[in-house]
């Protein structure tokens, strides 16, 4: 079936990478794979995906060449920066070598990885939860930060999207990129009105055809809803949402008081995260691989919007079309006067760059909803 092409949605994001749209299908453990990134990135978005989604860093560097065999659009793929990852040197020099046009960073010291990669002219993002960090990452030349937000899979921040959205692009001069809980594309207008130039879309992608992940896993997305998303430290040691199974109500949400104080003592504290991210990761890939009763599914509380799986190129389709149709709907709808354009100019020009998109020659209200 011949899809018919949607107009770009231009921003700060989409003419950074150069892709059509400003929608980052979000790197996940286990899920992510080849087919899975390259779709998002043919389809117009970026496809992510996580370094240690393979076995060994021979493996990783053959899965990024795979990737650009099926595709010339960019992709991105994320690091874990902190000590407990031992592969981070190694799999940083692939991203290097490979030139991987975005780097995400995680749960660690980003300064080496930016250095690094900006060396061969790639880009550095950083997954951050509050201002400080996301200033100290600006400071260390990070070329943008995702705003991971509550209701965010993985590892999500306490903050409302509604507030560290705007909080971070008032006090940043870098691209600030949404996460948490987006799974339609009212949601990517929404983002975009607050100040991001991009939105990160994690839990919506594991609904989708390309996605390698055992069809209960896939079937637990489509009938879970964000009461079912808890947050339990047993994988990590770090507060991870997950769907709440039987088996995560039998196993509990915090660590034993042995685990807690370990987790918090300066010598072992190391140790113990390289432990737990061990034995979480080797649930995890039970249970995203096949049919188990230890069944440890993670997920971000957008499940309460996704009712079907599909393609990955016709998720995005449906994102950007669903978009669209949003703006169409919102009041004022009607394009203003160049008066009313100037003064739209005038009340945003004290915004950070990022947020600024409405230079983008149409001079209609679709380009004022991307400020």
């Amino acid at each position: 079936m011949t899809r018919k092409k949607l107009r770009p949605i231009p921003t700060d994001f989409t003419r950074l990478f150069g892709c059509d749209y400003p929608i980052i299908a979000g790197p996940m453990f286990l899920v992510s794979n080849t087919h899975l990134v390259s779709a998002v990135s043919a389809a117009g978005g970026l496809g992510g995906t996580p370094s240690l989604n393979w076995r060994t860093t021979d493996d990783f560097r053959k899965a990024i060449r795979e990737i650009k065999s099926r595709t010339d659009k960019p992709f991105a793929v994320n690091l874990i920066v902190n000590q407990a990852n031992i592969r981070i040197k190694a799999d940083l020099k692939v991203c290097v070598e490979e030139r991987v046009p975005l780097v995400i960073t995680s749960l660690g010291n980003p300064k080496t990885t930016i250095e690094k990669m900006h060396e061969v002219g790639c880009k550095v993002f950083c997954d951050v939860t509050t201002l400080n960090y996301a200033k100290k990452v600006e400071d260390m030349g990070a070329d943008g930060v995702i705003a991971v937000s509550a209701g965010a899979g993985g590892h999500p921040g306490p903050i409302s999207p509604l507030v560290l959205i705007p909080y971070l692009t008032r006090n940043l001069k870098i691209p600030v990129v949404a996460a948490g809980g987006i799974a339609t594309g009212e949601q990517i207008a929404a983002a975009l009105l607050l100040g991001a130039s991009a939105v990160q879309i994690g839990t919506r992608f594991i609904a989708c055809e390309e996605a390698t992940v055992d069809q209960a896993y896939k079937d637990a997305i489509l009938n879970s809803n964000p009461e079912d998303i808890v947050l339990t430290k047993k994988i990590s040691g770090t507060p991870a949402a997950v769907i709440n199974t039987p088996y995560i109500v039998k196993q509990g949400l915090e660590l034993n008081p042995i685990e807690s104080l370990l987790f918090k003592h300066p010598k072992t504290k190391k140790y113990m995260k390289m432990v737990r991210a061990y034995l979480g990761s080797k649930v995890l890939e039970k249970a995203v691989a096949g049919p188990t009763w230890k069944e440890v599914w993670s997920a971000g509380q957008g499940v309460g919007l996704i009712e079907d799986i599909l393609p990955a190129a016709e998720i995005v389709h449906r994102l950007v079309k669903e978009y669209y149709e949003s703006i169409e709907k919102l009041p004022g709808r009607a394009a203003p006067n160049s008066s009313d354009s100037d003064s739209a100019k005038d009340r945003n020009h004290n915004r950070s760059s990022h947020g600024d998109f409405s230079a983008t020659g149409n001079g209609n209200y679709e380009a004022q909803v991307q400020l």
